[in-house]
Protein backbone atom coordinates (compact mmCIF):
# COMPACT_ATOMS: atom_id res chain seq x y z
CA UNK A 1 0.00 0.00 0.00
CA UNK A 2 2.89 2.35 0.83
CA UNK A 3 4.17 2.02 -2.74
CA UNK A 4 0.75 2.70 -4.22
CA UNK A 5 0.28 5.81 -2.07
CA UNK A 6 3.36 7.28 -3.77
CA UNK A 7 1.42 7.37 -7.05
CA UNK A 8 -0.93 10.06 -5.86
CA UNK A 9 -0.73 13.20 -7.94
CA UNK A 10 1.25 11.45 -10.70
CA UNK A 11 0.06 11.01 -14.26
CA UNK A 12 -1.23 7.68 -15.59
CA UNK A 13 1.27 7.38 -18.35
CA UNK A 14 3.09 4.37 -19.82
CA UNK A 15 6.87 4.20 -20.22
CA UNK A 16 6.43 5.04 -23.90
CA UNK A 17 4.34 8.11 -23.06
CA UNK A 18 0.79 6.90 -23.69
CA UNK A 19 -1.75 8.42 -21.36
CA UNK A 20 -5.03 7.04 -20.08
CA UNK A 21 -7.45 8.45 -17.53
CA UNK A 22 -8.31 6.41 -14.45
CA UNK A 23 -11.62 7.15 -12.77
CA UNK A 24 -13.70 5.47 -10.10
CA UNK A 25 -17.13 3.81 -10.12
CA UNK A 26 -19.35 4.51 -7.15
CA UNK A 27 -22.53 2.89 -5.92
CA UNK A 28 -22.97 4.31 -2.42
CA UNK A 29 -22.67 7.65 -0.65
CA UNK A 30 -19.66 6.32 1.30
CA UNK A 31 -17.84 5.62 -1.95
CA UNK A 32 -17.45 9.37 -2.52
CA UNK A 33 -14.93 9.43 0.35
CA UNK A 34 -13.08 6.44 -1.08
CA UNK A 35 -12.73 8.11 -4.47
CA UNK A 36 -10.95 11.04 -2.85
CA UNK A 37 -8.63 8.68 -0.98
CA UNK A 38 -7.76 6.80 -4.17
CA UNK A 39 -6.90 10.06 -5.96
CA UNK A 40 -8.92 8.99 -9.02
CA UNK A 41 -9.27 11.34 -11.97
CA UNK A 42 -12.97 11.70 -11.23
CA UNK A 43 -16.12 9.61 -10.97
CA UNK A 44 -16.46 7.77 -14.26
CA UNK A 45 -19.63 5.97 -13.24
CA UNK A 46 -22.03 7.10 -10.52
CA UNK A 47 -24.56 4.26 -10.23
CA UNK A 48 -27.49 6.38 -9.18
CA UNK A 49 -29.86 3.45 -8.63
CA UNK A 50 -28.59 3.11 -5.05
CA UNK A 51 -30.59 6.25 -4.22
CA UNK A 52 -33.76 4.36 -5.14
CA UNK A 53 -32.79 0.99 -3.70
CA UNK A 54 -31.86 2.45 -0.29
CA UNK A 55 -34.96 4.62 -0.03
CA UNK A 56 -37.49 2.03 1.12
CA UNK A 57 -41.03 2.38 -0.18
CA UNK A 58 -40.80 6.06 -1.17
CA UNK A 59 -39.21 7.39 -4.35
CA UNK A 60 -36.22 9.66 -3.64
CA UNK A 61 -37.29 13.28 -4.01
CA UNK A 62 -35.57 15.81 -6.24
CA UNK A 63 -34.13 17.45 -3.12
CA UNK A 64 -32.72 14.17 -1.74
CA UNK A 65 -31.08 13.37 -5.04
CA UNK A 66 -29.78 16.91 -5.46
CA UNK A 67 -28.04 16.73 -2.05
CA UNK A 68 -26.10 13.58 -3.00
CA UNK A 69 -25.15 14.80 -6.50
CA UNK A 70 -24.09 18.13 -5.03
CA UNK A 71 -21.98 16.30 -2.42
CA UNK A 72 -20.23 14.34 -5.18
CA UNK A 73 -19.69 17.49 -7.28
CA UNK A 74 -18.23 19.42 -4.35
CA UNK A 75 -16.03 16.54 -3.27
CA UNK A 76 -14.60 16.21 -6.79
CA UNK A 77 -14.08 19.93 -7.38
CA UNK A 78 -12.88 20.36 -10.98
CA UNK A 79 -12.74 16.59 -11.56
CA UNK A 80 -15.60 15.10 -13.48
CA UNK A 81 -18.64 13.30 -12.15
CA UNK A 82 -20.57 11.12 -14.61
CA UNK A 83 -24.01 10.26 -13.30
CA UNK A 84 -25.63 7.28 -14.95
CA UNK A 85 -29.38 7.72 -14.75
CA UNK A 86 -31.09 5.03 -12.69
CA UNK A 87 -30.43 1.61 -14.19
CA UNK A 88 -33.26 -0.11 -12.36
CA UNK A 89 -34.93 -3.35 -13.34
CA UNK A 90 -33.23 -6.66 -14.02
CA UNK A 91 -31.57 -7.80 -10.81
CA UNK A 92 -31.73 -4.25 -9.40
CA UNK A 93 -35.17 -3.95 -7.86
CA UNK A 94 -36.23 -1.03 -5.69
CA UNK A 95 -39.13 -1.21 -3.26
CA UNK A 96 -40.24 2.28 -4.26
CA UNK A 97 -40.76 1.27 -7.88
CA UNK A 98 -43.09 -1.53 -8.97
CA UNK A 99 -41.66 -2.82 -12.24
CA UNK A 100 -43.57 -6.09 -12.45
CA UNK A 101 -42.16 -9.56 -13.03
CA UNK A 102 -39.68 -10.29 -15.81
CA UNK A 103 -39.09 -13.82 -16.99
CA UNK A 104 -35.66 -12.78 -18.30
CA UNK A 105 -34.75 -9.84 -16.05
CA UNK A 106 -31.44 -9.07 -17.78
CA UNK A 107 -33.19 -8.53 -21.10
CA UNK A 108 -36.36 -7.16 -19.56
CA UNK A 109 -37.87 -3.92 -18.41
CA UNK A 110 -34.75 -2.03 -17.26
CA UNK A 111 -32.44 0.95 -17.72
CA UNK A 112 -33.45 3.61 -20.23
CA UNK A 113 -36.58 1.59 -21.07
CA UNK A 114 -37.98 2.27 -17.59
CA UNK A 115 -36.87 5.92 -17.71
CA UNK A 116 -38.59 6.67 -21.01
CA UNK A 117 -41.69 4.79 -19.89
CA UNK A 118 -41.94 6.32 -16.41
CA UNK A 119 -40.72 9.72 -17.47
CA UNK A 120 -41.93 11.57 -14.36
CA UNK A 121 -39.32 9.70 -12.33
CA UNK A 122 -36.74 10.37 -15.05
CA UNK A 123 -37.57 14.10 -15.08
CA UNK A 124 -37.17 14.37 -11.30
CA UNK A 125 -33.73 12.81 -11.56
CA UNK A 126 -32.65 15.02 -14.46
CA UNK A 127 -33.77 18.15 -12.59
CA UNK A 128 -31.62 17.16 -9.61
CA UNK A 129 -28.61 16.40 -11.84
CA UNK A 130 -28.90 19.69 -13.76
CA UNK A 131 -29.16 21.69 -10.55
CA UNK A 132 -26.12 20.07 -8.95
CA UNK A 133 -23.61 21.94 -11.13
CA UNK A 134 -19.96 20.95 -10.78
CA UNK A 135 -18.14 19.18 -13.60
CA UNK A 136 -21.20 17.00 -14.04
CA UNK A 137 -22.30 14.84 -16.97
CA UNK A 138 -25.30 12.58 -17.43
CA UNK A 139 -25.14 9.12 -19.01
CA UNK A 140 -27.96 6.87 -20.26
CA UNK A 141 -27.88 3.07 -19.66
CA UNK A 142 -28.96 0.07 -21.78
CA UNK A 143 -29.25 1.94 -25.07
CA UNK A 144 -30.16 -0.14 -28.12
CA UNK A 145 -31.40 2.52 -30.51
CA UNK A 146 -30.52 6.07 -31.63
CA UNK A 147 -34.17 6.99 -31.06
CA UNK A 148 -33.84 6.31 -27.31
CA UNK A 149 -30.98 8.79 -27.07
CA UNK A 150 -32.95 11.39 -29.03
CA UNK A 151 -35.97 10.95 -26.75
CA UNK A 152 -33.84 11.24 -23.61
CA UNK A 153 -32.21 14.41 -25.00
CA UNK A 154 -35.63 15.92 -25.74
CA UNK A 155 -36.72 15.30 -22.15
CA UNK A 156 -33.47 16.89 -20.91
CA UNK A 157 -34.11 19.98 -23.07
CA UNK A 158 -37.66 20.22 -21.72
CA UNK A 159 -36.33 20.14 -18.14
CA UNK A 160 -33.78 22.86 -18.95
CA UNK A 161 -36.58 25.09 -20.24
CA UNK A 162 -38.69 24.43 -17.14
CA UNK A 163 -35.76 25.35 -14.86
CA UNK A 164 -35.18 28.52 -16.92
CA UNK A 165 -38.83 29.49 -16.53
CA UNK A 166 -38.64 28.86 -12.80
CA UNK A 167 -35.44 30.94 -12.65
CA UNK A 168 -33.59 28.05 -11.00
CA UNK A 169 -29.87 28.05 -11.82
CA UNK A 170 -28.63 24.89 -13.56
CA UNK A 171 -25.75 23.50 -15.58
CA UNK A 172 -26.57 24.57 -19.15
CA UNK A 173 -23.45 23.00 -20.64
CA UNK A 174 -24.03 19.49 -19.27
CA UNK A 175 -22.42 16.75 -21.36
CA UNK A 176 -24.43 13.74 -22.46
CA UNK A 177 -23.04 10.21 -22.44
CA UNK A 178 -24.26 6.86 -23.67
CA UNK A 179 -23.52 3.43 -22.23
CA UNK A 180 -22.61 0.81 -24.81
CA UNK A 181 -23.57 -2.49 -23.21
CA UNK A 182 -25.74 -4.23 -25.80
CA UNK A 183 -24.54 -5.83 -29.05
CA UNK A 184 -27.06 -3.55 -30.83
CA UNK A 185 -25.29 -0.47 -29.47
CA UNK A 186 -21.95 -1.89 -30.65
CA UNK A 187 -23.24 -2.28 -34.20
CA UNK A 188 -24.68 1.25 -34.31
CA UNK A 189 -21.88 2.84 -32.27
CA UNK A 190 -20.99 4.99 -35.30
CA UNK A 191 -24.51 6.44 -35.44
CA UNK A 192 -24.67 6.81 -31.66
CA UNK A 193 -21.34 8.66 -31.77
CA UNK A 194 -23.08 11.53 -33.53
CA UNK A 195 -25.79 11.80 -30.86
CA UNK A 196 -23.80 12.12 -27.63
CA UNK A 197 -20.67 13.77 -26.24
CA UNK A 198 -18.93 10.74 -24.74
CA UNK A 199 -19.34 6.99 -24.35
CA UNK A 200 -18.69 4.26 -21.84
CA UNK A 201 -18.58 0.50 -22.39
CA UNK A 202 -20.39 -1.51 -19.72
CA UNK A 203 -18.51 -4.78 -20.09
CA UNK A 204 -20.57 -6.75 -17.56
CA UNK A 205 -23.78 -6.58 -19.56
CA UNK A 206 -22.01 -6.55 -22.90
CA UNK A 207 -20.26 -9.84 -22.03
CA UNK A 208 -23.37 -11.69 -20.91
CA UNK A 209 -25.52 -10.37 -23.76
CA UNK A 210 -22.85 -11.22 -26.33
CA UNK A 211 -22.25 -14.71 -24.98
CA UNK A 212 -25.94 -15.26 -24.26
CA UNK A 213 -24.98 -16.40 -20.76
CA UNK A 214 -26.14 -15.26 -17.34
CA UNK A 215 -23.01 -14.15 -15.52
CA UNK A 216 -24.50 -15.11 -12.15
CA UNK A 217 -25.15 -18.73 -13.15
CA UNK A 218 -22.46 -20.83 -11.47
CA UNK A 219 -23.05 -23.76 -13.86
CA UNK A 220 -21.86 -21.59 -16.73
CA UNK A 221 -18.57 -20.70 -15.08
CA UNK A 222 -16.44 -22.94 -17.28
CA UNK A 223 -18.04 -21.51 -20.44
CA UNK A 224 -18.13 -17.88 -19.37
CA UNK A 225 -15.09 -16.25 -20.95
CA UNK A 226 -14.62 -12.56 -20.15
CA UNK A 227 -11.64 -12.53 -22.56
CA UNK A 228 -13.70 -13.93 -25.42
CA UNK A 229 -12.26 -12.79 -28.77
CA UNK A 230 -15.73 -11.59 -29.83
CA UNK A 231 -15.86 -9.24 -26.85
CA UNK A 232 -12.37 -7.84 -27.41
CA UNK A 233 -13.18 -7.38 -31.09
CA UNK A 234 -16.32 -5.46 -30.11
CA UNK A 235 -14.36 -3.15 -27.82
CA UNK A 236 -11.95 -2.41 -30.68
CA UNK A 237 -14.85 -1.69 -33.08
CA UNK A 238 -16.51 0.63 -30.55
CA UNK A 239 -13.27 2.55 -29.88
CA UNK A 240 -12.69 3.03 -33.63
CA UNK A 241 -16.26 4.18 -34.32
CA UNK A 242 -16.31 6.63 -31.42
CA UNK A 243 -12.89 8.06 -32.29
CA UNK A 244 -13.94 8.56 -35.92
CA UNK A 245 -16.44 11.12 -34.59
CA UNK A 246 -13.77 12.71 -32.41
CA UNK A 247 -15.42 11.57 -29.16
CA UNK A 248 -13.98 9.75 -26.14
CA UNK A 249 -14.58 6.19 -25.06
CA UNK A 250 -14.30 4.84 -21.51
CA UNK A 251 -14.53 1.32 -20.15
CA UNK A 252 -16.37 0.97 -16.85
CA UNK A 253 -17.31 -2.68 -16.28
CA UNK A 254 -15.36 -5.25 -14.25
CA UNK A 255 -13.04 -5.80 -17.20
CA UNK A 256 -11.59 -2.30 -16.75
CA UNK A 257 -9.80 -3.56 -13.61
CA UNK A 258 -8.41 -6.68 -15.32
CA UNK A 259 -4.69 -5.89 -15.27
CA UNK A 260 -3.94 -8.61 -17.83
CA UNK A 261 -5.86 -6.52 -20.40
CA UNK A 262 -4.69 -3.02 -19.47
CA UNK A 263 -2.00 -2.91 -22.14
CA UNK A 264 -4.43 -4.17 -24.79
CA UNK A 265 -6.96 -1.48 -23.89
CA UNK A 266 -4.31 1.22 -24.18
CA UNK A 267 -3.29 -0.16 -27.58
CA UNK A 268 -6.94 -0.07 -28.68
CA UNK A 269 -7.02 3.61 -27.78
CA UNK A 270 -9.44 3.41 -24.85
CA UNK A 271 -9.37 6.91 -23.33
CA UNK A 272 -10.40 6.07 -19.79
CA UNK A 273 -10.74 3.12 -17.43
CA UNK A 274 -13.18 3.45 -14.55
CA UNK A 275 -12.90 0.95 -11.69
CA UNK A 276 -13.93 0.48 -8.07
CA UNK A 277 -12.18 2.99 -5.76
CA UNK A 278 -10.03 0.27 -4.14
CA UNK A 279 -8.73 -0.81 -7.58
CA UNK A 280 -7.61 2.64 -8.74
CA UNK A 281 -4.07 2.68 -7.38
CA UNK A 282 -3.18 -0.84 -8.56
CA UNK A 283 -4.39 0.06 -12.05
CA UNK A 284 -2.37 3.28 -12.05
CA UNK A 285 0.74 1.36 -10.99
CA UNK A 286 0.16 -1.12 -13.83
CA UNK A 287 -0.19 1.67 -16.43
CA UNK A 288 3.08 3.28 -15.32
CA UNK A 289 4.90 -0.05 -15.66
CA UNK A 290 3.77 -0.72 -19.23
CA UNK A 291 6.56 -0.31 -21.75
Amino acid sequence: VQNLERLKGKENITQSGQKIDVCANIGTREDIENVLRSDAGGIGLFRSEFLYIENGTKLPTEEQQFQVYRLAAEAMGTKKVVIRTADLGGEKQAECLELGEDRNPEIGYRGIRVSLDKDEIFKTQLRAILRAYGNMSVMFPMITDVEEVKQAKLILEKIKNELKDEKIPFNEEIKIGVMIETPAAVMISGELAREADFFSIGTNDLTQLTLGMDRTNSRLERFYNTHHPALLKMIRIIANNIHLEGKKIALCGDLAADLSLTEKFIQMGIDELSVAPNQVLALRKKIREIQ
